[in-house]
Protein backbone atom coordinates (compact mmCIF):
# COMPACT_ATOMS: atom_id res chain seq x y z
CA UNK A 1 0.00 0.00 0.00
CA UNK A 2 1.17 3.33 -0.52
CA UNK A 3 0.07 5.48 1.83
CA UNK A 4 -0.50 9.53 2.28
CA UNK A 5 -1.42 11.64 5.77
CA UNK A 6 -3.18 14.35 6.28
CA UNK A 7 -2.94 16.12 9.37
CA UNK A 8 -5.95 17.46 9.10
CA UNK A 9 -10.06 17.19 7.84
CA UNK A 10 -9.18 20.52 5.85
CA UNK A 11 -5.92 19.22 4.64
CA UNK A 12 -7.35 16.25 3.56
CA UNK A 13 -10.41 17.23 1.28
CA UNK A 14 -7.75 19.25 -0.58
CA UNK A 15 -5.44 16.33 -1.24
CA UNK A 16 -8.76 14.64 -2.72
CA UNK A 17 -9.36 17.28 -4.97
CA UNK A 18 -5.61 16.70 -6.22
CA UNK A 19 -5.25 12.83 -6.32
CA UNK A 20 -7.44 9.66 -6.58
CA UNK A 21 -7.09 7.44 -3.99
CA UNK A 22 -8.39 3.79 -4.07
CA UNK A 23 -9.70 4.08 -0.09
CA UNK A 24 -9.42 6.78 2.72
CA UNK A 25 -9.30 5.82 6.26
CA UNK A 26 -10.97 8.96 7.71
CA UNK A 27 -9.91 9.62 11.70
CA UNK A 28 -13.27 11.18 13.12
CA UNK A 29 -11.80 13.76 15.54
CA UNK A 30 -9.00 15.25 13.42
CA UNK A 31 -8.42 19.64 13.91
CA UNK A 32 -9.66 21.73 11.37
CA UNK A 33 -12.33 19.85 9.95
CA UNK A 34 -14.03 16.54 11.76
CA UNK A 35 -13.70 13.48 10.02
CA UNK A 36 -17.80 13.36 8.91
CA UNK A 37 -17.40 17.27 7.16
CA UNK A 38 -14.77 16.09 5.35
CA UNK A 39 -16.32 12.89 4.31
CA UNK A 40 -19.25 15.11 3.52
CA UNK A 41 -16.89 17.51 1.77
CA UNK A 42 -15.09 14.74 -0.41
CA UNK A 43 -18.82 13.37 -1.13
CA UNK A 44 -20.11 16.54 -2.78
CA UNK A 45 -16.60 16.88 -4.74
CA UNK A 46 -17.24 12.97 -6.29
CA UNK A 47 -20.95 14.43 -7.49
CA UNK A 48 -19.93 17.63 -8.61
CA UNK A 49 -17.51 15.80 -10.65
CA UNK A 50 -19.19 12.96 -11.80
CA UNK A 51 -15.96 10.56 -9.77
CA UNK A 52 -16.71 7.53 -9.25
CA UNK A 53 -17.23 7.01 -5.42
CA UNK A 54 -14.09 6.27 -2.91
CA UNK A 55 -14.69 3.48 -0.23
CA UNK A 56 -14.42 5.91 3.30
CA UNK A 57 -13.44 4.01 6.59
CA UNK A 58 -14.26 5.97 9.65
CA UNK A 59 -11.68 5.41 12.71
CA UNK A 60 -12.60 6.84 15.68
CA UNK A 61 -12.40 6.62 19.34
CA UNK A 62 -16.72 7.25 19.25
CA UNK A 63 -17.65 3.46 20.37
CA UNK A 64 -20.59 3.98 22.06
CA UNK A 65 -23.96 2.10 20.85
CA UNK A 66 -25.38 4.30 17.65
CA UNK A 67 -21.59 5.70 17.01
CA UNK A 68 -21.20 3.31 13.97
CA UNK A 69 -24.90 3.90 12.10
CA UNK A 70 -23.86 7.57 12.60
CA UNK A 71 -20.75 7.69 10.77
CA UNK A 72 -22.73 5.20 8.00
CA UNK A 73 -25.14 7.37 7.78
CA UNK A 74 -22.74 9.90 7.70
CA UNK A 75 -21.96 8.76 3.73
CA UNK A 76 -18.88 6.53 5.39
CA UNK A 77 -18.65 3.09 4.04
CA UNK A 78 -17.30 1.41 7.03
CA UNK A 79 -16.30 2.03 10.79
CA UNK A 80 -13.73 0.97 12.64
CA UNK A 81 -13.28 1.78 16.52
CA UNK A 82 -9.86 2.59 18.16
CA UNK A 83 -7.56 0.92 19.12
CA UNK A 84 -7.28 -0.71 15.69
CA UNK A 85 -7.73 -3.94 15.61
CA UNK A 86 -4.93 -5.19 12.93
CA UNK A 87 -7.29 -8.24 11.78
CA UNK A 88 -10.20 -5.92 11.35
CA UNK A 89 -8.70 -3.24 9.53
CA UNK A 90 -7.19 -5.85 6.97
CA UNK A 91 -11.09 -7.47 6.55
CA UNK A 92 -12.59 -3.59 5.98
CA UNK A 93 -9.28 -3.01 3.44
CA UNK A 94 -10.32 -6.43 1.44
CA UNK A 95 -13.98 -4.81 1.41
CA UNK A 96 -12.52 -2.38 -0.83
CA UNK A 97 -9.46 -2.84 -2.08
Amino acid sequence: LNVTIATNGAEAVEMFKDKKYDLILMDANMPVLNGIEATSQIIEIEKEKKLEHTPIIALTANALKGDRDRFLAAGMDEYLSKPIDNGKLLEALQLFL
